[in-house]
C-alpha cells in the first residue's frame, strides 16, 4: 500500500548538529558594511562611520564578538 509520506530513510536525521566550520563563515577581512549588518542596524552613513571606528579600534575582533 502506498502512503504519501517520504521514506523514512531518505529523510535528513534530526540528531545531526552542523559543523562549526560550516556555521562560521565570516569573511577573513571584516569591512564595515558587514559589522553594520551583523550588528542588526540598517546601513547609513552614521552606521558606515562607527563601523569603521570599532574596526579601526578593535580590528576583527569587533566583528567576531557579534557572531555567534
Amino acid at each position: 500500500m502506498s502512503t504519501s509520506q517520504p521514506d523514512a530513510s531518505r529523510r535528513p536525521s534530526d540528531d545531526r548538529a552542523t559543523p562549526d566550520e560550516l556555521l562560521h563563515v565570516a569573511p577573513p577581512e571584516a569591512a564595515p558594511d558587514d559589522l553594520v549588518l551583523a550588528s542588526g542596524r540598517d546601513i547609513t552613513p552614521s552606521a558606515l562611520a562607527w563601523a569603521e571606528r570599532k574596526l579601526a579600534s578593535e580590528g576583527r575582533a569587533a566583528l567576531d564578538k557579534l557572531l555567534p
